[in-house]
């Protein structure tokens, strides 16, 4: 296999399915080697024996996830673009609106960053953490968050090798990452006694090295042009139609977690400790329904910038069967691993219930999340990111919160309940609607296939 250039429509041609599968096992294969770190995190979290402590990197996980909606959104505006541009073979307009999506996205992570830091406490209120659980996961916050512009680039950098078919050079901006967080996790925490702000520390050093392999990819790939000041309010505009939306669409995620978290946190913290471990399961398990999203909006934009639409919707339902035969296989081995997982954990009482309840039946209902993720690369790839917005809002506010709240009269394995039933409904109507965007949208218009800046 040649290696691909900014000017290669890798996607164009050749099996959709093999595209699909690819993309989305070398994405899951480093996004999976990120959540088994944050797994061995709270592993080595929990060997202190202090709850307070597995309970604070719970509440510490729902910040930097509302954090990283935000680097994910932009770098998804900028694939987007890039991959169009790429489609359309306009190789001098991807590497413009990749360097100005870079620079963008910077300062996004610059003012996140900074925001966090101002509204610590706000935060954490909202999310009930108080006591020492709050204290501690205050001081993991205060460590980490200046170095929310590092993750942001990085996050962006791997967008930018997707969008240009480099499944490999992605993939290994979050393994490499994942190595280094690994091998500096067990002598933070454990050889020099520094506990939760060993991971912290940790995590600081796993971004710094996410950065740096990603600047090494793109300008290996000649992705890397010079920010082009007269163009760059015109591109930023044209980038952000796309980025905001994406944006919004993430933090919608987060929230409705946030919302979920705060609903485990009135039944105590053994229920706080058992939807962390929930959170650090499922990114492992389902790694590669959390990568498809990411991996084959690139496939919908190359073919969609190249004006072949049989391979546009051809990719819609090769990645919702995808999605159906992953969900699957992984329920299965988590219905029959969970024993294994409970006392891992040293899980009992609530923390026990709500893991065992999750592995057995809540699981499924990532199908219905993993269609939901197809339909957003959809949206976003194809010119209608508000659809991707507005369907993961509904899902993280009526999908969520009505749900949520009436399970929670039956305790915290009613709140699961109630978050599987959201994403059935709206993991439903997004695909639905998907299906209907995909076999009515008709070819870009030539000769300008996808809304570049003017010349």
């Amino acid at each position: 296999m040649t290696a691909p250039s900014v000017r290669d429509g890798r996607f164009v041609h050749g099996s959709i399915w093999r595209h699909v599968a690819v993309m989305s096992g070398t994405g899951a294969i480093g996004l999976i080697a990120v959540f088994v770190v944050d797994l061995l995190n709270l592993f080595y979290l929990s060997r202190l024996g202090h709850q307070a402590i597995a309970a604070a990197a719970g509440f510490a996980g729902a910040v930097s996830f509302l954090q990283l909606s935000a680097g994910i959104g932009m770098s998804i505006g900028t694939g987007a673009l890039v991959s169009r541009a790429i489609g359309a073979g306009r190789p001098d307009d991807a590497r413009r609106l990749g360097m100005a999506g870079l620079f963008a996205t910077t300062v996004i992570g610059c003012l996140i960053g900074a925001a966090t830091l101002l509204w610590i406490d706000p935060l954490l209120r909202l999310l009930n953490a108080t006591g020492e659980t709050g204290e501690l996961t205050r001081r993991f916050i205060a460590i980490v968050a200046p170095s929310v512009p590092l993750l942001a680039g990085g996050m962006c950098f791997s967008g930018l090798l997707r969008a240009a078919g480099d499944a490999r050079g992605a993939m290994l901006i979050t393994l490499v990452a994942a190595f280094v967080t690994a091998a500096c996790d067990p002598v933070l925490i454990f050889a020099l006694d520094l506990g939760l702000d060993g991971a912290a520390i940790s995590t600081i050093i796993s971004r710094v090295t996410m950065l740096m392999i990603g600047l090494w990819g793109v300008a290996r790939l000649g992705m890397i042009g010079r920010l082009d000041l007269p163009r760059l309010l015109t591109d930023l505009r044209v980038i952000m139609a796309v980025a905001f939306p994406a944006i919004l669409t993430n933090l919608a995620t987060p929230v409705a977690a946030a919302y979920t978290t705060r609903a485990m946190a009135q039944f105590g913290p053994a229920a706080v400790a058992g939807q962390a471990t929930i959170d650090r399961i499922v990114p492992v398990a389902f790694g590669m329904i959390f990568a498809l999203s990411g991996a084959v909006g690139p496939i919908f934009g190359q073919n969609y910038g190249a004006r072949q639409m049989d391979r546009v919707r051809r990719c819609l339902s090769d990645s919702l069967l995808f999605v159906i035969l992953t969900v699957a296989f992984a329920w299965a081995l988590m219905a029959a691993g969970q024993g294994v997982l409970v006392r891992a954990f040293q899980l009992s009482g609530d923390a026990e219930a709500i893991v065992r309840a999750f592995c057995s039946f809540f699981a499924g209902g990532y199908l219905f999340v993993g269609a939901l993720f197809v339909a957003n690369a959809g949206f976003n790839n194809l010119g209608f990111p508000l659809l991707s917005t507005g369907f993961n809002w509904g899902r993280a506010t009526l999908g969520t919160i009505p749900f949520v709240t009436f399970g929670a009269q039956w305790g915290p394995v009613g709140v699961l309940a109630g978050v599987s039933a959201g994403a059935v409904l709206f993991g439903t109507l997004a695909m639905l609607a998907a299906f209907r965007v995909v076999w009515r949208l008709p070819p870009p218009a030539l000769p300008e296939p996808v809304p570049l800046a003017a010349e």
